[in-house]
C-alpha cells in the first residue's frame, strides 16, 4: 500500500457514478482492487429466493487480515490511495471495497477514527444521502463484531443497484405498516422495517433510524445516543425503506452473516458449506444469528 496521502477531490454533483467506474479501472490495474472470484445458485426459502455465493478463493482476504491483525493496522488510516473515489464531505470519504465480491461496492468511512461500534449520527446520513442521491442501491451497516463487521473503524456501505439483485424485497412487499413502520411475516427473527419517502432528508434518515433500535430495544437507554451501542445489529436499506435486525452472533455452523444475508445474499466458503445451508434453511441461519419475535 502507498502512504502517501492522495489529493483530495472535493465532491462534485453528479460524478460519483463515474469517478466508482474510473476508480475501478484505476484499482484493479494497480491491483490495489482485489476482487474475491465467486460462483452461485440459488436457494428457494420461505418464499425469497436467496443468492448464495460459494467461494472460489478465501486465501487472499484470510492473509490480509492476518496481517493486519498482527501488525495492528487500519486499513482506514492511513487509505490506499488507489482505492480512493471522492471526497463526500468534511466527515466522510468513499473509498471502493477492497475485496469486493459485487462490482463498484464502495465504502463511506469517516475521516477520523469512529469506532464501527459508535451509534450512527447526522454527520453519517448526510454523507449517506450524499451517496444514495447519485447512486441507487443497498445500503447497510454492520454493527459490531457479532452482525459481520470486520473492521473497528466506522464505515458505512454501498452496492450500486446495477451490480446486486435484493431478494428479500419479496418479504418486505409483505409487511403491513402501522404509522410508517412494520414488521415482514415471512421473516421469522426479530426486525422492523420503517418507510422511505422521497424527499427524506439526513435528519429524517435519523429519526427512522432512531425509531427502529428504539423499537426493538436496542437503543441508547438514556436518549442522548452517546457512547457505544448495547447489542450488536444490522442496518439495511434503500431509498424506499430500512430495516434494522438485532443479531446474537456472527456465524452458525461457520457460516458468517453480515447485512448482506439479511438482504436475501449469503456466502458461503465452499460446496460442503453449501450443502449444509441447503438441509438448514436460509431463513433458519438467519434465525440462528439474529434474535427470538418478541411475542
Amino acid at each position: 500500500m502507498c502512504d502517501r496521502t492522495p489529493p483530495r477531490k472535493p465532491w462534485q454533483p453528479s460524478t460519483l457514478w463515474s469517478k466508482l467506474q474510473t476508480q475501478t479501472e484505476h484499482g484493479l490495474a494497480t491491483e490495489a482492487l482485489k476482487p474475491i472470484d465467486t460462483n452461485h445458485e440459488i436457494v428457494a426459502d420461505g418464499g425469497v429466493e436467496f443468492i448464495v455465493r460459494i467461494l472460489i478463493n478465501l486465501n487472499r482476504k484470510a492473509q490480509a487480515r492476518k496481517v493486519q491483525a498482527k501488525k495492528k493496522t487500519n486499513p482506514f488510516l492511513p487509505y490506499d490511495p488507489n482505492l480512493y473515489v471522492t471526497d463526500v464531505s468534511d466527515t466522510h470519504v468513499c473509498l471502493l471495497n477492497k475485496f469486493n465480491v459485487v462490482d463498484h461496492h464502495f465504502l463511506i468511512v469517516t475521516r477520523q477514527f469512529e469506532s464501527q461500534l459508535d451509534w450512527l449520527n447526522l454527520t453519517d446520513f448526510e454523507a449517506l444521502c450524499r451517496c444514495f442521491n447519485e447512486v441507487a442501491g443497498l445500503f447497510f451497516y454492520n454493527g459490531g463484531p457479532a452482525a459481520g463487521a470486520s473492521q473497528p473503524h466506522k464505515h458505512l456501505q454501498l452496492v450500486p443497484q446495477q451490480s446486486m439483485a435484493l431478494p428479500i424485497e419479496t418479504a418486505i412487499r409483505t409487511t403491513s405498516f402501522i404509522d410508517g413502520m412494520g414488521q415482514s411475516p415471512q421473516l421469522p427473527y426479530a426486525h422492523r422495517i420503517v418507510q422511505i419517502q422521497p424527499d427524506d432528508g439526513p435528519q429524517q434518515w435519523l429519526q427512522h433510524y432512531r425509531r427502529l433500535l428504539s423499537s426493538l430495544d436496542i437503543d441508547d437507554p438514556t436518549g442522548q445516543w452517546q457512547g457505544s451501542q448495547r447489542i450488536a445489529y444490522n442496518l439495511l436499506g434503500t431509498r424506499h425503506w430500512l430495516m434494522a435486525v438485532p443479531r446474537r452472533q456472527d456465524d452458525y455452523l461457520g457460516i458468517s452473516v453480515n447485512s448482506l444475508g439479511f438482504a436475501g445474499s449469503l456466502l458461503v466458503k465452499n460446496q460442503d458449506q453449501m450443502e449444509q445451508l441447503k438441509q438448514l434453511g436460509p431463513m433458519q441461519l438467519l434465525k440462528e444469528v439474529g434474535k427470538a419475535i418478541q411475542s
